[in-house]
């Protein structure tokens, strides 16, 4: 997929799993369920980046703090710790917070080049992403489609929203029986999350996003 047009999309490496941990802070939004394979219309930013959590609350005439005479505290800020685990090359990614956790699948694992039709190796790989969204109880799953910047912002646009909508077809079928709501949005080009001017940074771009909140069942 890709992040900013049209698309092109090439073959994956195999996954070598890493692990990093950044603290990040989070900004979110609100979505509209999207219905047939056309662009939405003025995206926001997708939700499940800005933290829920109210700011902590710090004594500003603390002793311990030791601040100068004058001065004073800046606003409270949450920043979510975030565990990354992605394969070598990128191809899938995993980010938990302590709020929500977040499956990016590049293109190239799920669909043929400008293609919105699963291939063969998808469903098992959609159906690993169902199984922990029945584990962490969810009842509300986004699924997002992203592409890179090659080509028209039109056909990006429509090709993401395709390509989210297929995976949701796969997610809802082994669902039936969660009580699940799901947003689906194609972002086409917008909020790339790697360089568009190199074809591994492309690849990257291509992506389809799933996310849900952690733990909604405790």
């Amino acid at each position: 997929m890709r992040a900013t047009t049209p698309r092109a999309c090439r073959a994956s490496r195999r996954p070598a799993a890493t692990a990093l941990a950044a603290v990040v802070l989070l900004a979110g939004v609100q979505f509209t369920m999207a219905p047939g394979a056309r662009a939405d219309e003025t995206p926001s930013t997708p939700p499940g980046t800005e933290s829920t959590s109210p700011p902590p609350q710090v004594d500003g005439n603390a002793p311990g703090l030791k601040l100068r005479a004058g001065a004073t505290l800046a606003p409270a800020k949450v920043l979510d710790i975030i565990s990354v685990v992605e394969s070598e090359g990128g191809e899938e990614r995993r980010e938990d917070t302590n709020e929500n956790v977040k499956f990016a699948l590049q293109a190239e694992v799920l669909f043929g080049k400008d293609s919105a039709r699963l291939s063969s190796a998808a469903n098992s790989r959609i159906a690993a992403i169902a199984d922990e969204i029945k584990k962490q109880g969810a009842t509300k799953v986004r699924v997002f489609g992203f592409t890179d910047d090659l080509g028209s912002a039109a056909h990006g646009d429509v090709l993401s929203k395709q390509r989210a909508e297929a995976v949701h077809g796969v997610l809802q079928g082994q669902l039936t029986s969660a009580g699940i709501t799901f947003e689906i949005r194609g972002y086409g080009e917008q909020y790339p999350i790697a360089d568009n001017s190199t074809e591994e940074g492309r690849k990257k771009n291509r992506r389809v996003e799933v996310s849900f909140p952690r733990g909604e069942s405790s």
